[in-house]
Parts: structure tokens; C-alpha cells; sequence
């Protein structure tokens, strides 16, 4: 919103210091600012009254970690409430509202997030861990990526050197390589960002253990999306240049405002759990600008601490209906090691350390052509 009125004022008036709100990356820093001030504002309220309505809190897994039904109980859900009213609250004021690629991925981070209020609404009222069918939120799931990403094909500028970029698979490492999959793209781009909003939704287990990391991979690709929506940095990187994509480094400053904001309020011993609201809305998020920046296959690197967290959870199922034996002592892996005798702050303080070098190793991969 600021960013039209600056363009407005400055077709009139010539005020130097409003001149900076033409550059993204002045856009992004009163973004993360924003968006932390907005959950950090609303955090001890909004969290008293969540308490207040909910009573009982978040449902704990009987089966799972033994002293979690203890120590756990009684702390509300549904923080993501917090971090999407500083994400939406950082974007909306600073982001160009022009760019289709804020509009779409705002439509996977609110779609996503209803469909997770929806799910930790059943939950809290039925105090059961049972929450929306899992069919019913994997179609909606894929019906709200694939709409994201018809929006993208049909509505954003196409690429000058390769326009049909917008429908292609592209690779890291390998400079100008991609694969047209035309509107197969649809398919592709889905499981992406469904993958990746179902992974984070299986990381986020201990207190603050998916804020840091979601914060982490939107750092990522926050420099990502500058450096692809570039002409002269994509060209020196030899990337694929895709006009209009660096709009989202505003967006990612908004999801690491809104990270730190409500990290405050979930660090151990969390005062509230960020939810299905939030780990959903957040994980598309990531996936969904995976998609816009054609850096979905590096997400596989970036958010390697998701991709291991789901793989734990696939494998642990497959190999039990097997063998009828367990290869974790319990999935995700992250409670594995909680049964080793790892305490929870030892656990999410190393996942962060891992999260961190992969996303190092992700952003290797711009320069290694």
C-alpha cells in the first residue's frame, strides 16, 4: 500500500528520504519490522484470550512423548493466527500490490491457514487429535495450488530469454537446463507446495522447533527471489531471470518478522502453539515461492530439515505395516531422539544448527553453475 502512495506522491513531489521506498530491500526491512511489531503487539492479549476459549488448549498425543501430556497441557493453539496478522499486516503495507506473485502466494498462506483454523477449531472443540478428514484437507489442499499457480502462468509477465519458464522444472547446478512440463506444471508445483506445508506441519512437534527453520528457509529464498527478479544479478549468477519474482523478498522479510515476533511468545516453554493454522499457512508459503522463483527442486535442500521429518514419519509407517517392527523409536524423528534421552531445547537447538548449514548449502548452489 505505502509502496503505490509513494508512486503517487512521487509523480508530484520530490522528497529524498520517501525515495528509498522504491528499493526492495528498504520494502523488506520495514517489512520484518512491521510484522514483528504487529504479533509482538497482540501476543500476551490475544494469547490470554485464546486460554480463555479454549480452556483445555491444545490436545496431546496420549501416545506420544510421556511427560509432554504433562508439561504441554493446557497451552493454547492456534498462534498462527499471530504470525499471519503480522505477515499480511508487513506485505499489504510494504509489498507492490501490482505483482501477481504477492497475490499468489498470499492465496496459499491464507488458504492454507483457513483450512488449518479449521482443523485446530475441530480439535480444540472436540478435544480430540482427530482433526479435518485428511482426504478432504489433501483436495483442498491441491485445489488451492493449483490455483496459485494458474494465476502465476496466466497472469504473471513472461520471461523475455525463456517464456515458457513459467511452465518448466529448472535445476540447480545446471545453468540453463529446465523441462517444459506446459500445464503438467500443475501437478508438479502442487506437490511442492503441498509437500512442503505437510512437512512443516510434521516438524512443528517441540516449542520453537518449526518457527526458526520456516524463518530460515523465508530468509533463503528472500535473497533468492531478489537475486532471480533481477536482470543484472540473475545474469551474472547465470539464473533463470524471472521479471517481477523479486517483489517477494518483501513477502519473506513479512514471514521473518512475523517468525521472530511470535517466537518470542513460542520459544521453550511456548505460552502458545503456533497450530495447523500456522504451520500450514507457513509451509505453503515456502513452497508456493519455491515455485515462483523456479527454485523448487533447492527447496529439497533448503528445507531438508521438512523433507527429513516427512520422510521419517513415510518410512516409520511403510516398514511397521511391513515387518510390524519400528526403525525410529518414534516418528517424527524428532521424538526419536527425545526417546534417546535428548532433552526438547537440546533437540530443537541442534535441528536449528542443521536447518541453518542446509539452507548454506541451498544458497551454494546460485554460484555453483
Amino acid at each position: 500500500m505505502f509502496y503505490w502512495l509513494y508512486l503517487a506522491f512521487a509523480s508530484t513531489h520530490y522528497v529524498p528520504v520517501l525515495n528509498l521506498l522504491k528499493y526492495q530491500t528498504t520494502r523488506t526491512g520495514l517489512a520484518i519490522v512491521t510484522a514483528q511489531f504487529v504479533v509482538v503487539l497482540m501476543g500476551s492479549r490475544f494469547i490470554r484470550w485464546m486460554q480463555a476459549k479454549q480452556g483445555k488448549g491444545q490436545p496431546i498425543r496420549a501416545e506420544g512423548i510421556e511427560r509432554h501430556v504433562i508439561e504441554k497441557a493446557g497451552t493454547p493453539t492456534m498462534g498462527g493466527v499471530m504470525i499471519l496478522a503480522g505477515l499480511f499486516a508487513g506485505t499489504l503495507l510494504w509489498a507492490d500490490l501490482s505483482s501477481v506473485y504477492v497475490w499468489a502466494v498470499l492465496l496459499v498462506t491464507g488458504g492454507y491457514g483457513l483450512l488449518g483454523f479449521t482443523d485446530d477449531y475441530a480439535k480444540v472443540t472436540k478435544q480430540s487429535t482427530a482433526g479435518v478428514s485428511g482426504k478432504v484437507r489433501l483436495v483442498l489442499e491441491v485445489a488451492i495450488a493449483m490455483a496459485a499457480i494458474t494465476l502465476i502462468i496466466v497472469m504473471a509477465p513472461k520471461p523475455p530469454q525463456n517464456p515458457e519458464l513459467l511452465t518448466s522444472v529448472t535445476f540447480p547446478i545446471f545453468k540453463q537446463y529446465f523441462i517444459d512440463l506446459s500445464w503438467g506444471y500443475l501437478l508438479f508445483g502442487a506437490f511442492i507446495i503441498v509437500g512442503a506445508a505437510n512437512a512443516v506441519n510434521f516438524t512443528d512437534g517441540l516449542d520453537g522447533l518449526a518457527t526458526v527453520p520456516v524463518m530460515i528457509a523465508a530468509a533463503a529464498y528472500g535473497l533468492i527471489a531478489y537475486l532471480v527478479g533481477n536482470f543484472v544479478f540473475s545474469n551474472y549468477l547465470q539464473l533463470h531471470f524471472v521479471p517481477g519474482v523479486g517483489e517477494l523478498a518483501v513477502f519473506c522479510g513479512a514471514v521473518l518478522g512475523a517468525g521472530l515476533g511470535f517466537l518470542w511468545y513460542n520459544a521453550p516453554p511456548a505460552k502458545i502453539f503456533m497450530g495447523d493454522t500456522g504451520s500450514l499457512a507457513l509451509g505453503g508459503a515456502v513452497g508456493a515461492i519455491a515455485v515462483a522463483t523456479r527454485h523448487e527442486i533447492v527447496l529439497g535442500i533448503i528445507g531438508g530439515l521438512f523433507v527429513a521429518e516427512t520422510l521419517s514419519v513415510i518410512i516409520q509407517v511403510f516398514w511397521f505395516k511391513r515387518t510390524g517392527r519400528r526403525i525410529f523409536l518414534m516418528a517424527p524423528v524428532h521424538h526419536h531422539f527425545e526417546k534417546l534421552g535428548w532433552s526438547e531445547s537440546t533437540v530443537v537447538i541442534r535441528f536449528w544448527i542443521v536447518a541453518v548449514m542446509l539452507a548454506l548449502l541451498g544458497l551454494a548452489t546460485l554460484k555453483l553453475r
